[in-house]
């Protein structure tokens, strides 16, 4: 009697084991689940379609290390003034060198876009454009609430 209460027992925990899932599709949850599917209820939501940059000026490479390096030279000479022949060269040098890395930097911080035009494909079928200085997480693909005149990760 035992016995057969035991084979009972597993066949039945066989046959319900057989019907648990792991997928996140039948756990009866409405949340995400981590992943990038967009909520059942979301009248301001949509998917990103395009980034546009906006502003910034592009100047040729060569522009800010050629005048960071001219003006760190004739510091570098200025500074070394009172100093000896050899001792003017190589500060003039130093300086041109260094004047030329960071008026490169410079120059790259100032092509940086001042601004972001993103374009939604709201979930109605409209589609809005928003403008932003930042993106944070934002890109081309991701799911997004528009509000406040700009669009957030959702």
């Amino acid at each position: 009697m035992k016995m057969q209460m035991l084979a009972a027992a597993a066949v039945a925990t066989l046959a319900l084991a057989g019907c648990a899932s792991t997928s996140p599709s039948y756990n009866g949850s409405t949340s995400n689940n981590g992943y990038n599917t967009p909520p059942q209820s979301c009248y301001d939501c949509g998917r990103v379609t395009r980034i546009d940059a906006v502003g910034g000026q592009q100047t040729s490479g060569a522009t800010g290390a050629v005048l960071g390096g001219v003006v760190g030279a004739v510091a570098g000479h200025e500074l070394a003034k009172d100093s000896s022949k050899g001792r003017q060269n190589t500060a003039t040098i130093a300086g041109a060198a260094a004047g030329a890395v960071a008026g490169n930097a410079i120059q790259k911080n100032m092509n940086k876009a001042s601004s972001y035009n993103v374009f939604v494909q709201m979930d109605n079928g409209q589609t809005v454009t928003v403008n932003q200085t930042d993106l944070g997480s934002i890109r081309e693909g991701s799911y997004v609430r528009v509000y406040n005149g700009r669009a957030w990760a959702n």
